[in-house]
């Protein structure tokens, strides 16, 4: 498949969270993936605001990433804060040139692996909410062409949290959705502690496991999130009994 099919097809693929099934969880997951599949970056992530405008990490690509975003939240500072607060895309051609600015940021990049950063908002009709994060191990801007790509994908994603729903949608019920959304990445990742301690193994394949259930069974990866922390559904369907009994 030819670099415009695969384009295509990743939009299409955004585009199909419309559907009455929509699961949040699934469309940042495809995002960031997406992203790091199509775009000349090595590692992508996805954060969006919560009710009083604090951003919470939806998805990411490797847990490097993952880390990143979470402690330009915990410090309030950093590219991603910034590209949320103004809406406007940031980029970070080199990010030891940024050690002045952000003292805790740039050693844990380069910690990492990461030299170079690039964010996007994650917006609709104008309106931040939340950003992605584009992240390289070698310095250098992203191109122009990859930097409107990646605006172009997260306005998609934004689009599809917009229109989950079979009802007629307001701009102002994006904020439901978006703590709904929230919501279920929470419970997700309490039902990976709970699969891993009960399973005696890595939240990562925790992680893993519930994915794959969720794809085997063709149901909603929050569904199953929420049903084990409810404890309507019992663990041993997605790790099997540890005692062997």
């Amino acid at each position: 498949m030819n670099r415009e099919r695969e384009l295509a097809q990743a939009f299409v693929d955004l585009a199909d969270t419309y559907a009455s099934d929509f699961d949040p969880l699934v469309l940042f997951s495809r995002l960031v993936h997406t992203c790091r599949g199509r775009l000349e970056v090595d590692a992508a992530a996805v954060m969006i605001a919560d009710g009083r405008g604090t951003l919470k990490t939806m998805a990411a690509t490797e847990d490097g990433a993952a880390f990143i975003e979470l402690l330009q939240t915990q410090t309030g500072r950093g590219p991603c804060m910034d590209c949320f607060r103004t809406g406007e895309a940031r980029g970070i051609p080199d990010i030891t040139a940024e050690r002045d600015r952000w003292p805790k940021l740039v050693p844990a990049m380069l910690d990492n692996g990461y030299r170079a950063l690039h964010t996007v908002p994650l917006r609709l009709h104008d309106r931040p909410l939340g950003a992605v994060t584009l992240l390289n191990a070698r310095v250098g801007n992203l191109s122009d062409g990859d930097a409107h790509l990646a605006q172009a994908l997260a306005d998609s994603a934004a689009l599809s949290l917009m229109h989950w729903s079979t009802e007629p949608a307001r701009v102002d019920d994006v904020i439901t959705r978006v703590q709904s959304a929230i919501a279920a990445k929470t419970a997700l990742e309490i039902a990976k502690g709970m699969i891993a301690v009960y399973g005696n193994i890595e939240v990562g394949e925790a992680g893993r496991r519930l994915t794959d259930y969720a794809r085997h069974h063709r149901v909603s990866l929050a569904d199953t999130a929420h049903a084990l922390v409810s404890r309507t559904m019992d663990p041993t369907v997605i790790v099997g009994d540890p005692h062997g009994s």
